[in-house]
């Protein structure tokens, strides 16, 4: 018999959905909710799980949600390519950038990761600021080649070309070489329990050696990154000690991670 529970996503009279509109009612949900669970929907359509693993993965591959054990997630709109990404959040980006830069003291050693908000970062940086940065970005570190007082440390390696940054054996040796008191880690997902995410394995691979190099990680996020997941996890979400977001994000996203014992700085 079919349940007509799913009532509460769209009212089809109890009728049998068809497939598309039981899709549609997921993602429904999961804008509703943060998270679905395949077991409750399919209790709430009245069909097997193996159906809606089905509906799931149809779903993951249209790019429309991240799948994750047990059910979804909302999938991170910062997987597109770095130029399409560029206009993405751009004035938070900016205000995150900002306070990021803030951050900085003189003296210091800083791990600056690739990605458009680090690229705004780097043109926060003081005329006057004294420092060393580390970056495994080309785009990184040419824009830091102006900067009157800034010493400039490239990583090598394979260029990633979605993120225009070097990931590989020889990123993970020049990696290897560095203490650091601050690094800037760039996501495209960060949950409360399913962690810190992006959407290359090698990436996420050269992220966790640079968090061990540092001495304090900066996870540097708009709010669209929040409780939003990719395919490969970075670690842990305590795997970074801060994450800045814009002012205006909404503390009901924020709270979690908190919780989990994460400083949430608003830029």
């Amino acid at each position: 018999m079919v349940s007509c529970r799913f009532v509460q996503y769209q009212d089809f009279s109890c009728k049998p959905m068809l497939t598309t509109q039981r899709k549609k009612a997921i993602l429904g949900a999961l804008k509703r909710d943060g998270q679905v669970l395949a077991s409750e929907l399919s209790t709430t359509f009245g069909v097997s799980e193996d159906t809606i693993r089905r509906d799931l993965r149809e779903l993951a591959a249209e790019g429309l949600l991240q799948r994750v054990h047990g059910g979804a997630l909302p999938v991170s709109p910062a997987i597109a390519p770095f130029e399409q990404r560029r206009d993405i959040d751009s004035a938070a980006k900016r205000q995150i950038a900002r306070r990021a830069a803030k951050m900085i003291a003189p003296g210091q050693t800083v791990i600056i990761d690739g990605g458009t908000t680090s690229a705004l970062l780097v043109k926060e940086l003081p005329a006057d600021l004294r420092a060393t940065i580390v970056t495994h970005s080309p785009s990184v570190a040419t824009a830091l080649a102006e900067h009157p007082s800034v010493d400039v440390i490239l990583i090598g390696g394979r260029l990633y070309k979605h993120s225009i940054v070097a990931v590989g054996a020889t990123a993970m040796e020049g990696i290897s070489r560095i203490h650091a008191d601050l690094y800037f880690m760039g996501v495209t997902g960060i949950h409360p329990t399913e962690g810190l995410s992006t959407g290359d394995f090698e990436e996420a691979a050269i992220k966790r050696a640079l968090a061990a190099r540092a001495a304090e990680t900066v996870v540097l996020a708009s709010s669209s990154k929040l409780n939003a997941a990719s395919q490969f996890i970075i670690g842990d979400i305590t795997l970074a000690q801060t994450i800045v977001v814009e002012k205006t994000t909404d503390s009901e996203l924020t709270k979690p991670i908190e919780a989990a014992g994460v400083t949430v700085v608003r830029a």
